[in-house]
Parts: structure tokens; C-alpha cells; sequence
């Protein structure tokens, strides 16, 4: 029981009333910097409000938002920090009501100045502020995440991921809108198309070479991801080109299959994460199937082939995968998961992964034709598969840190 005012619990801090001072702090980055500062405001009875600091090519902007305007800026009027410039302002009243918060990440082989220039141009025109920008990877793709806060409606943020996609294109760089927030973090389920995403080729093309119709069956594949003929058709159309064909082609098509640069880092890193993959493909499970086994894929979604004889009948088996059995496999690995929907993420190039992309959180078009660019959530148009990163808010160095501990894990066990 609590019997006097001794025994009370702490009451809650409430803000000073004292004009509000911004101390900010530039120059070379060297150790100590951020301890002298604080030391330094130590005893003028600030309270900090806000800190932000960032290190870009060795040079280093330290921001603190405090109390106890007069005596701050007296302290800091005394303060000498060798080769470093402080200065004090005023800062903006904070705004009264909460602004919607976003993501948009630059891609860019390389990022040039007039790209960024324009986007943030099209931010500024749209009401958007941009609060923080930090570097997500270097090489080989430059990318960067700018935090952007706006009071548009979910109509607007549309129109906005629309115009931004549009004038990125025109200077060559990526650009991709993705909320903020818890949405973004813990477990996710990855789902991506295998041919021209996942592998460089196109299986149906590797089978179509050794009954020599390769030619015939490419320009069949090109109209379906234009989206100019139905899928279903078109499978059937090119899977009659094998007919007669050895099934013993299969294993040298597997060994013909290249892996998309990245591939393999992207998925060893989203399985550190513990996130699920699935792939979902047009193509055979005769080859995407041993694929996914060997990347550690835990759901599978794809065409068989029919065989007689130990010959391809130049048929499929089942219902054909299409543009809407996609979208369905998603949604059932979801659930199979216990995760909604918009912890989902979906990954393809062509027309056929449209509804997929749709359905999921966050509709990544990769390398892909322009029906698809346009209805995605975000493209990428550079060929690795891993600039997908830094768009779920994963760095480079994130990355390559968690590499060199498992290398050194490696290595101390195979010591033992």
C-alpha cells in the first residue's frame, strides 16, 4: 500500500516549456565528437528531444534538438571542437498532426545527381518531405532509402509511386514507394517466378533447343509475357514443339539452367531472416523443382510434363499454372505460413505474374516488360536479383557482415 508521497511512482517527464534550440554539428568524422557535445550541454538543464547523426564519405553531421534555448546556445558559443563547425538555430514547430510515412528506395547503375534532383522535385510537388536519406548499398547498384512523410491520401501515395515510377525511368534509375512501419518487419513469405527471374533462360526455350524449334517457341514465350495471347494457349502451343522428345533432356537442361547474378544472395539472406520462399513458375517441375531444393525453397508451384515411353507426349498434366493459379499459390503458401497477406512479397517479369503481383504486400517487377513495370508496386531494372534488398530495408553491409560471420563461424567449427 502506498502510504505518502515517498512511496509514489515516478510521474511522468513533461516537456520544458524553454524555447527549443537545434545545435548542429559538421566536419570530419573522428571518435568523440558525439561524447564532447553532450558533455558539453551537460549542466545547462537541457532536455534532448531529438538526435540524428550521420557519417557520409568521412564527414560527419551530428543534429540535437534541446531545451533551455538561452543556456544552450551560450554553452555552445564557448564550445570549440578542432575543425569542426557548430552552429544553432530554431527550429520548425513540430507539427500537430501525424503525417503518413514511406519509403522510397533509388536504384541506380550509377546514381547520378539530375536522377535524384527529379525525384526529390516530384516529392516537393507532391507535399512530400524528405526526413532522412541513408545509403543501402554501393556496389554493384548504388540504392538509397529516403524516409518520406506526407499527408496525402492512399489515392495520392498511388499517383505518387506512379509519376515517381515514370520520371525515374526517363533518367535511368529505379524508383520504388513501400509503407513504413511494422509492416515492413519480422517474418515474410517470398514468392518468386523462376524463368527470367529466378534462372537467366526460359525452360520451355532449353527443352524447345534439343527438338531444334528453339526460334519457334522463343517468339511464342515473347507475345505471352507481352501479355498479347493467353497464357495457357501458349504453354500448350510451345509444349507440343517436344513431342517425341527423350525425357533425358531434362538433366541436361538442369545443368544448362544459370542461376540470375544474386540469386543465391538473396535467398541466403532472406532465409537468415527467417523469412519462407516459394516459387511459383509457368515452367516444369522436372527442373524448378530440384532448383528449389537446392536453394533451401520451401513451397513449389509449376507445370509437369507429360511422359510415355520415356518420351514427352507434348503435353502437361493437371491444370496449367497460370496468371491466376499464381496469384492462388500465393495466397495458399500464405495461409500454409499463418501469415496475412501483406506480409507477402511477389517477384516476376512477365504478364503471367501480374495477379500474383497484385495480390501480394509488395509487387516486385524484375527486369520486366512494361505492362508489369506499370502495375507493380516497384521494378528493378538492373540484372541482380539481390538490388531486391535493399527494398525490403536490407543494406549491403548488412549483408556482407553476415557472410563474414558465418565464414568465421565456418571456420572455428571446422577447427574444432
Amino acid at each position: 500500500m502506498l502510504n505518502d508521497a515517498r512511496d509514489l511512482p515516478d510521474a511522468p517527464p513533461t516537456e520544458r516549456s524553454e524555447e527549443r534550440v537545434l545545435v548542429t554539428v559538421t566536419g570530419p568524422d573522428r571518435p568523440g565528437v558525439t561524447s564532447a557535445l553532450f558533455s558539453a550541454l551537460d549542466g545547462t538543464g537541457a532536455h534532448v528531444l531529438d538526435v540524428e547523426q550521420v557519417v557520409a564519405g568521412g564527414v560527419l553531421t551530428l543534429s540535437v534538438l534541446t531545451t533551455a534555448g538561452d543556456a544552450v546556445r551560450a554553452t555552445v558559443a564557448g564550445l570549440e571542437l578542432q575543425g569542426l563547425r557548430i552552429a544553432c538555430s530554431t527550429p520548425q514547430p513540430p507539427a500537430t498532426d501525424r503525417p503518413r510515412r514511406l519509403h522510397v528506395t533509388l536504384l541506380g547503375a550509377p546514381l547520378l545527381p539530375a536522377a535524384v534532383a527529379r525525384v526529390t522535385a516530384v516529392l516537393a510537388e507532391a507535399g512530400a518531405n524528405v526526413d532522412r536519406i541513408r545509403r543501402m548499398s554501393a556496389e554493384p547498384v548504388t540504392s538509397v532509402e529516403l524516409d518520406v512523410s506526407t499527408r496525402g491520401s492512399a489515392d495520392d501515395v498511388l499517383r505518387l509511386r506512379r509519376t515517381l515510377a515514370v520520371e525515374a525511368g526517363r533518367h535511368g534509375l529505379d524508383a520504388a514507394v513501400s509503407p513504413a512501419g511494422l509492416a515492413r518487419m519480422g517474418r515474410r513469405l517470398v514468392v518468386m517466378d523462376v524463368d527470367s527471374t529466378l534462372i537467366r533462360q526460359e525452360v520451355i526455350e532449353l527443352l524447345a533447343a534439343h527438338a531444334g524449334r528453339e526460334a519457334e517457341v522463343a517468339a511464342v514465350t515473347e507475345r505471352a509475357m507481352r501479355g498479347e495471347i493467353d497464357f495457357a494457349a501458349s504453354l500448350r502451343e510451345r509444349v507440343a514443339c517436344l513431342e517425341g522428345l527423350d525425357v533425358g533432356v531434362v538433366q541436361a537442361v538442369r545443368e544448362a539452367v544459370e542461376l540470375t547474378p544474386g540469386a543465391r544472395t538473396l535467398c541466403r539472406t532472406l532465409h537468415r531472416l527467417g523469412f519462407t520462399l516459394a516459387l511459383v513458375s509457368g515452367g516444369f517441375l522436372e527442373v524448378v523443382g530440384p532448383l528449389a531444393a537446392e536453394l533451401g525453397i520451401a513451397h513449389v508451384r509449376a507445370n509437369r510434363l507429360q511422359v510415355v515411353h520415356g518420351r514427352f507426349t507434348g503435353r502437361v498434366l493437371g491444370p496449367v499454372v497460370d496468371r491466376a493459379a499464381k496469384a492462388t499459390a500465393l495466397r495458399e503458401f500464405a495461409a500454409a505460413e499463418g501469415l496475412p497477406l501483406h506480409r507477402t512479397v511477389a517477384i516476376g517479369d512477365g504478364a503471367n505474374d501480374l495477379d500474383m503481383i497484385g495480390a501480394a504486400g509488395l509487387g516486385i517487377a524484375f527486369n520486366a516488360k512494361p505492362v508489369v513495370r506499370e502495375q507493380a508496386d516497384a521494378a528493378v531494372n538492373v540484372p541482380y536479383l539481390d538490388a531486391v534488398l535493399p527494398l525490403l530495408g536490407i543494406t549491403r553491409e548488412d549483408v556482407e557482415d553476415a557472410d563474414l560471420a558465418d565464414a568465421a563461424l565456418g571456420g572455428a567449427l571446422s577447427r574444432g
